[in-house]
């Protein structure tokens, strides 16, 4: 059996890997080979680990049995169909990345990132800053999406005494479930806390962002495909929107000349939400689990359909 990682891991998870496969596989990893053999080690590869780029898959081997996202999101292979199982990470980054976007959003309120600001310069202003801050506590929000990381970042809302509604069009956890009904909430709600997979391209719109109120706050560590990036920017401009906190844009890595690097009520996270400092060693044991499983015919965990989306 060859199973070829393609996932960037360190040198002690790798070596991990090696050690716990030896007895029935060769494995190659991405990072210890020149990048012309990488495509050439992926089409003799059984097993794989980690997102390759969509137009090898769309070409996939026929030796390839069974292959294990190193993330939660698939978006870039939707509607590929395979034959053979697929998992993804599951919940994995699920309390990291709402973690983050709460953070952010704390950060916001509290002006933690001007106070770090005037931290670096050696600055002292303090009293002129207290009667600027607000409080996340008992703010009506809305948070677009109700799977993990939605239901992780609902639970933490609970104990600022938040008052939640969800978004999702068949969930029975949520309270809101057309563009509509979120629609006639966004006006009285404080904070939209968006989770969305990239499958919602273009969701949260203009007109959603014109409906929020003056000192509303929009938060997205979903995906940045999900959100009308011009319209936000502008509603931020204008001073029709409060303030944002986003942990993902709609290029990455967001251009120099984006407004909302200058932006003072903006809040970038750079896409680091799912971030933990052994998620190199979580990653591998969800990938050794499984591979376990699958040589045992036992299901996976986090099975997947690329052909669905979810």
């Amino acid at each position: 059996m060859l199973i070829f990682v393609y996932t960037r891991l360190n040198d002690t998870t790798r070596a991990a890997i090696r050690q716990q496969v030896s007895a029935f596989a060769d494995v190659q990893f991405r990072s210890e080979l020149p990048e012309h053999e990488l495509e050439s080690t992926f089409e003799r590869a059984d097993v794989v680990m980690g997102n390759v780029p969509p137009a090898w898959v769309a070409r996939a081997p026929q030796t390839l049995q069974f292959w294990q996202l190193d993330s939660a999101g698939f978006d870039g292979y939707q509607n590929l169909r395979l034959s053979v199982p697929v998992a993804n990470m599951g919940d994995f980054f699920a309390w990291p990345c709402a973690e983050t976007i709460v953070a952010g959003i704390i950060g916001l309120y509290r002006h933690i990132h001007e106070l770090a600001v005037l931290q670096h310069q050696r600055n002292w202003v303090g009293v002129p800053i207290r009667y600027k801050l607000g409080l996340l506590r008992r703010k009506r929000v809305v948070i677009l999406g109700t799977g993990a990381i939605g239901q992780a970042v609902r639970t933490m809302l609970t104990g600022f005494e938040c008052e939640v509604n969800m978004l999702a069009r068949t969930d029975p956890r949520a309270e809101l479930h057309s563009v509509d009904e979120l629609k006639a909430i966004l006006p009285q709600t404080d904070l939209v806390i968006n989770t969305l997979p990239g499958t919602a391209k273009g969701f949260f719109s203009a007109d959603l962002i014109r409906a929020m109120p003056a000192d509303g706050v929009y938060a997205n560590i979903g995906r940045g495909s999900t959100t009308d990036e011009p319209a936000l920017i502008e509603a931020l401009q204008q001073g029709r929107l409060g303030g944002a906190v986003l942990d993902v844009t709609a290029t990455e890595p967001l251009p120099a000349d984006s407004p909302l690097w200058a932006m003072p009520n903006v809040i970038l996270t750079q896409h680091t939400g799912g971030g933990q400092q052994t998620e190199d060693e979580g990653k591998a044991a969800q990938f050794l689990r499984n591979l376990h499983r699958f040589r045992n015919g036992e299901p996976l965990e986090n099975p997947i359909d690329l052909s669905k989306g979810y």
